[in-house]
């Protein structure tokens, strides 16, 4: 059996941290499942999925945590593998439009009166081509509940896009 363990880094970015990281992981025999990194002003932040025998879970866990300063914050989740979660599917999501305060918590307010989890979410302003304004834009795959219908969250993405005056788009998620 085996043990995950979900830990997000974040501090100044430096040359190093994910080979601290990693090598921690190859001491301990643990299997690095997934990440997630990215710089955010200076700030490194990543997030990673381990996969470890139990018996050798909490050795990893400690380990990782020795990894802590007052210049590198470290948060650890363990679980073991859990069942299967009620059924759901995949949806990719695109939203484009002009920046303002408060995109995110709309969107996200609006999926969660659905039920529907945001899995990835990436975001990020870009200046507009032609007229140098601002643009948000988002990326996103949602886990959207087998009972709700696709034309139910088109219909309540279109109202929240007409409502915050952006662009949206759903379509599977790359790769199936």
């Amino acid at each position: 059996m085996t043990t995950s363990l979900v830990v997000t880094v974040v501090g100044p970015d430096r040359p190093g941290i994910v080979n601290e990281l990693s090598d921690v992981a190859q001491r301990l025999g643990a299997n690095w499942a997934g990440s997630r990194m990215a710089n955010l002003a200076g700030q490194f932040a990543g997030m990673v999925h381990f996969e470890v025998p139990d018996d050798r879970a909490e050795a990893l866990a400690k380990a990782l945590g020795a990894l802590q300063s007052p210049q590198l914050h470290v948060v650890i989740a363990q679980s073991k593998a859990g069942a299967a979660s009620a059924a759901r599917r995949r949806v990719r999501l695109e939203i484009v439009g002009h920046d303002r305060p408060g995109i995110v918590r709309d969107l996200s307010g609006s999926l969660a009166q659905r039920g529907v989890s945001i899995e990835e979410l990436e975001t990020h302003v870009a200046s507009a081509a032609m007229s140098g304004e601002s643009l948000f834009k988002v990326k996103a795959v949602l886990a959207v509940p087998g009972n709700l219908p696709d034309a139910e969250l088109r219909r309540g993405l279109e109202a929240l896009a007409n409502e915050m005056m952006v662009d949206v788009e759903l379509g599977e998620p790359a790769g199936g």
